[in-house]
């Protein structure tokens, strides 16, 4: 796996983990196992050729209780969300779980052809590329209206008093080499929230798919957040019409 540089701001809350997976995996070990003797997780890491020919990913899952594997950053990062928010993890896997259970329900009594829903769409989303953000009422509007002027410059001091958590594995992925269009879809989440436990359970009993269906998602180019990204200290970097789009 390539160098990661743990100091970014949006990786070092994943520096220790992390980096004793990746010093099991250079002292030799396939990665399923590396992440089994070094994470704490509700689910073991197994090779990807344990996923039986045929079987839904998440449906193997949660039968079973182990994670199919492959080897690289994404699954690595997905490895480290089951550690570091177990409850939302599990939380997605019993909801597709549930989808997939009633989309095969609704296909074998000839009501419907068996397919993806929106529910599953908005949860991959979800799984891939979500962040969530505890803010002050004033940077939600902001940022829900695609105001980035006023969200990133008129009250960057109100960022002191907010807090973005990554969460999405293909989101911490595409950051490991960041780039100004890097997005994530980002969830509201309640700004009294003071620790990462706290948070995965409040957002694992926050989740439910009436809720997914509607796509409680707001986008937010992260190297955009105060503090995380140089460049975004002068307020041409803002400018960009292509990554700070405006509302449609």
């Amino acid at each position: 796996m390539p160098p990661i540089d743990w100091s970014q701001p949006w990786l070092a809350p994943w520096r220790e983990p992390g980096q004793r997976v990746m010093q099991a995996v250079a002292a030799g070990a396939a990665l399923p196992d590396a992440l089994n003797q070094a994470l704490a997780a509700p689910v073991r890491f197994v090779p990807q050729s344990s996923l039986p020919l045929g079987q839904a990913y998440e449906h193997y899952i949660f039968k079973s209780a182990q994670c199919p594997t492959r080897e690289g950053l994404h699954d690595f990062f997905n490895a480290l969300c089951w550690m570091r928010f177990p409850l939302v993890k599990q939380k997605i896997n019993q909801l597709h779980a549930a989808e997939l259970a009633a989309t095969a329900a609704a296909a074998a009594a000839g009501a419907a052809p068996l397919r993806r829903g929106p529910v599953r769409d908005a949860l991959t989303v979800f799984d891939e590329n979500a962040a969530f953000l505890m803010a002050p009422p004033l940077l939600w509007q902001a940022l829900e209206a695609r105001d980035w002027q006023r969200l990133f410059i008129d009250l960057r001091p109100l960022w002191k008093e907010a807090q973005l958590v990554l969460f999405g594995h293909a989101l911490l992925e595409k950051l490991v080499d960041p780039r100004k269009p890097i997005t994530a879809h980002v969830y509201q989440a309640q700004p009294a929230i003071s620790s990462i436990a706290e948070l995965d359970a409040w957002v694992a009993a926050d989740l439910n798919a009436g809720k997914l269906a509607g796509k409680p998602f707001t986008p937010l180019p992260v190297l955009g957040v105060p503090g995380w990204w140089p460049e975004n200290e002068n307020v041409s970097f803002y400018d960009d019409s292509l990554v700070f789009r405006p509302r449609r």
